[in-house]
């Protein structure tokens, strides 16, 4: 039987299918798989990391050195295998709340040093491991497992919080432009320095139940379609009628000196 040509990439053996039917993160699993293929990426060089969540469970699968580990530490540990190793290739993989709930503080710093390390954030704007609780992310007035009657706060724009902080590659893309997204992960992987992509996915187990009222994939796949925007598209709309779109592209590349271990360990 002729398997996958990405199955090269995952460990063999009965692993368990952790996602959800219809998640979002498993489609960003292989959106990843895609773009390092296609960059011939060597995966004996590669470390993947994921802290706690359904997102955190990617690197799991993958036929390279992984760490699991607690919520939001990420970048901390990745910070210490670059400077130990520098050669290696770097991946995170986390959910909005481990990147920037618990992590926040963590990401700010990694973009502020310009550590050279590729941060994947699936944004499904609800902690959807735990029970729908509201997140960083959770647009104003929708209801989540600890917001009944609506969130009340401001959710963060990831990649504006990543930009302001100092990443030198930041993009955002859906789910739904699966092409874009393989596209801006490969070039995160190729760039020096501080790489965030956002992607934004369906959770229709616990944000699409309870915020959309579906647990529909596809409709879970509508919603996030009938609410983004590419750059280009943004700039011909109102401030209105943006606010609460997710805006999708590529908004910094550019290039400056890393935190790099050999120029830390020769001072």
């Amino acid at each position: 039987m002729k398997k996958h040509p990405l199955w090269k990439y995952l460990r063999d053996g009965s692993l368990p299918h952790f996602f959800c039917s219809g998640c979002g993160v498993a489609q960003i699993l292989n959106f990843f798989l895609k773009a390092a293929d296609e960059i011939s990426l060597d995966f004996d060089k590669l470390v993947g990391i994921g802290g706690v969540g359904c997102t955190a469970r990617i690197p799991v699968y993958m036929k390279a050195d992984v760490l699991h580990g607690v919520h939001g530490r990420t970048l901390p540990w990745a910070t210490g295998i670059k400077l130990h190793k520098p050669d290696l290739k770097v991946v995170i993989f986390a959910g909005d709340g481990d990147a920037v709930a618990i992590g926040g503080n963590h990401l700010i710093h990694a973009a502020r040093r310009n550590l050279d390390v590729t941060m994947i954030v699936a944004n499904n704007l609800t902690f959807g491991m735990t029970g729908g609780q509201m997140a960083p992310t959770t647009p104003p007035t929708v209801k989540t497992a600890t917001t009944p009657y609506g969130n009340q706060e401001t959710p963060f724009d990831l990649c504006k919080l990543a930009v302001t902080s100092g990443a030198t590659f930041v993009a955002r893309w859906t789910t739904h432009k699966p092409k874009r997204a393989i596209q801006s992960i490969k070039k995160a992987l190729l760039h020096e320095g501080f790489s965030f992509v956002e992607i934004v996915c369906q959770c229709p187990t616990n944000f699409g139940r309870r915020a959309l009222s579906t647990d529909d994939a596809v409709e879970c796949l509508e919603w996030i379609k009938e609410n983004s925007a590419t750059i280009r598209q943004a700039a011909e709309m109102s401030p209105e009628t943006l606010v609460n779109k997710f805006v999708l592209g590529e908004f910094v590349d550019v290039n400056r000196p890393v935190f790099a271990g050999s120029s830390v360990l020769n001072k």
